[in-house]
């Protein structure tokens, strides 16, 4: 099947590249110039495992081709898949949806034959009616379907979970449609992954609800965290006490400094808003929202406390950035927030992550970034362990306090256990759990 793919950001890159692999003919489109230049030349705008050797493999097979020209994408296009960013309207927390109703105009002006248009951006309810009344304005006699097809894609684990899903969703009640997407995710069929056939408005509503209740759960077990520092009860054995059973699940309990990441924060304010707008208000989720923003605030505050109360002059080497691993992504990480209430409180601020450092230069000024966790930590009068990266869940904590001055490690992820940051010459704190 011929596809174009509208946007090459995570989503539509992956995606794209996914669809080469299935066999499909994919062209990838985006107006940056110098993004497109950087594909031809195998470089990858985004960090995710296995991308680059993915999109290398079907480049060469003649099956993934990128451009600026989304005319001649989109004209033989059996299905155009529109993937562009959908980041927070500054001032009121909407998705700002300009990217979209901008590429379906373009679609629109260049459709040729028959095409399903495919919203795969995350989108609010009623997006997909928007789009095709775009459609029908600009193509009125143009045979076209307006299908919701949300991404569930993971950072840092989105191939596993593009060629391996829990499910797909597909929002349309046209025949004709489902009949094409079915024939685009043929391949998966060996796997057995289920296809979910619903209304458009329904399928929007799916990728929204699923990730604000992954929010609640995240938030849910911080809070509980914080209830068993008051009472003297474990967190991890909470979590583990209560994800056995079954109706409830041991994903998402893990206590940290908060969610962050480019879905979580947007799309539970997104939801909100579309829910203030129908009157049909979500307070668990605004909960939720309200608890996690004070979460990641009050991280910096126990780094303090635990560092005595007073920091100024001090120097604190933080260990992971971005807001989860395997990814160069900082947006809303939790490490922000962090920097900046230690910085604020006149302490001096190292940083270490493995992928994301040059994402993490602009956004947090001041803080001097090192080539190694070592280096971070030497001569520090803390370090605070924030992104649970494979390369520092294994650390030398001996090596680790030897070049410390006060040897205080705080645990935001409880990747150490006490008694082995002890034996180290550590004085250790984690999260939910005694010191």
């Amino acid at each position: 099947m011929r596809i174009a793919v509208i946007g090459t950001g995570y989503v539509g890159l992956v995606s794209g590249a996914c669809f080469s692999d299935f066999g499909h003919h994919v062209t990838c489109v985006d107006k940056d110039d110098a993004k497109i230049d950087a594909l031809h030349r195998g470089v990858m705008p985004i960090f995710e495992p296995g991308l680059d050797q993915l999109v290398e493999r079907n480049v060469k097979g003649g099956r993934l081709a990128f451009t600026t020209d989304l005319p001649a994408a989109v004209a033989d296009a059996e299905a155009i898949f529109i993937a562009v960013g959908t980041p927070s309207r500054r001032g009121d927390g909407h998705a700002d949806l300009s990217y979209v109703y901008g590429a379906s105009e373009e679609v629109a002006a260049a459709l040729k034959g028959p095409a399903a248009i495919i919203t795969k951006s995350t989108v609010p309810v009623g997006t997909g009616d928007e789009v095709e009344r775009i459609i029908r304005e600009i193509a009125p006699r143009a045979k076209a379907w307006v299908v919701s097809n949300p991404e569930f894609l993971r950072e840092g684990a989105a191939i596993e979970d593009f060629k391996r899903p829990d499910r797909i969703v597909i929002g349309t009640e046209d025949p004709e449609a489902a009949e094409i997407m079915r024939e685009i995710y043929r391949p998966l069929y060996l796997g057995k992954a289920p296809l979910l056939f619903t209304s458009r408005r329904t399928a929007e509503l799916i990728k929204y609800a699923a990730n604000a209740f992954l929010a609640t759960k995240i938030t849910f077990i911080n809070e509980i965290a914080n209830l068993c520092e008051a009472v003297g009860a474990d967190v991890q054995d909470v979590s583990q006490g209560i994800g056995l059973d079954k109706r409830i699940g041991s994903k998402f309990l893990h206590a940290g400094p908060g969610y962050g990441g480019s879905c979580f924060p947007k799309d539970t304010l997104a939801l909100l808003k579309t829910a203030e707008d129908f009157l049909a208000p979500l307070r668990i989720v605004e909960a939720v929202v309200s608890v996690n923003d004070a979460r990641k605030r009050a991280m910096g505050r126990k780094v303090i406390q635990a560092m005595g109360g007073e920091v100024r002059g001090m120097t604190v080497a933080l260990l992971g950035l971005t807001f989860k691993p395997n990814t160069d992504d900082m947006r809303d990480a939790p490490s922000i927030s962090i920097v900046q209430a230690l910085q604020d409180a006149g302490a001096n601020v190292r940083g270490y992550d493995p992928e994301g450092m040059d994402q993490a230069r602009p956004l947090l000024p001041g803080v001097e970034f090192c080539d190694s966790p070592y280096e971070a930590a030497r001569d520090a009068d803390a370090a605070v362990l924030v992104t649970e990266w494979d390369v520092l869940r294994a650390l030398d904590l001996h090596r680790l306090a030897g070049g410390m001055k006060q040897k205080i490690l705080v645990d935001l992820r409880n990747i150490y256990r006490a008694e082995d940051a002890k034996a180290a010459g550590l004085r250790w704190f984690g999260i939910g759990r005694g010191s």
